[in-house]
């Protein structure tokens, strides 16, 4: 059997904003809700689990999806829409900007907990 990531869970100061946030985001569903935890499903059918947690507990994580051409400009369209900050880069030295690293095109943004999440449409070193 190959080893594959299953679910992770994913700390929040509202599991179910976290949850809804990143679906709208992305055009997903959530899931219903099991024990603390709000699923939502990504295509290849890892699980986030988003559980709700003290704030001041939360360490901000880094969480990076690739996406297609067309996801990402749907997704780009509501973090503008939404006037959530973005950047080219994950230290912020580039606002306002998107980059085009190995041929694609990639974003950063902070989610409602404040973890720091990537769009990609091309794998890094691809």
């Amino acid at each position: 059997m190959s080893v594959e990531l299953n679910h992770t869970i994913i700390h929040s100061r509202d599991n179910r904003e976290s949850a809804e946030f990143f679906a709208d985001l992305l055009g997903l569903e959530v899931g219903p809700e099991w024990g603390p935890f709000i699923p939502v499903v990504l295509a290849n059918g890892v699980t986030l689990d988003f559980a709700t947690i003290p704030e001041e507990s939360i360490t901000p994580q880094h969480y990076a999806f690739l996406v297609s051409e067309a996801e990402f400009d749907a997704a780009f369209g509501r973090i503008q829409e939404l006037g959530i900050a973005y950047h080219a880069d994950p230290h912020r030295k580039l606002p306002g900007e998107i980059n085009h690293n190995d041929g694609g095109r990639g974003v950063y943004f902070p989610d409602p907990s404040g973890h720091g999440m990537e769009l990609i449409t091309r794998p890094y070193g691809g």
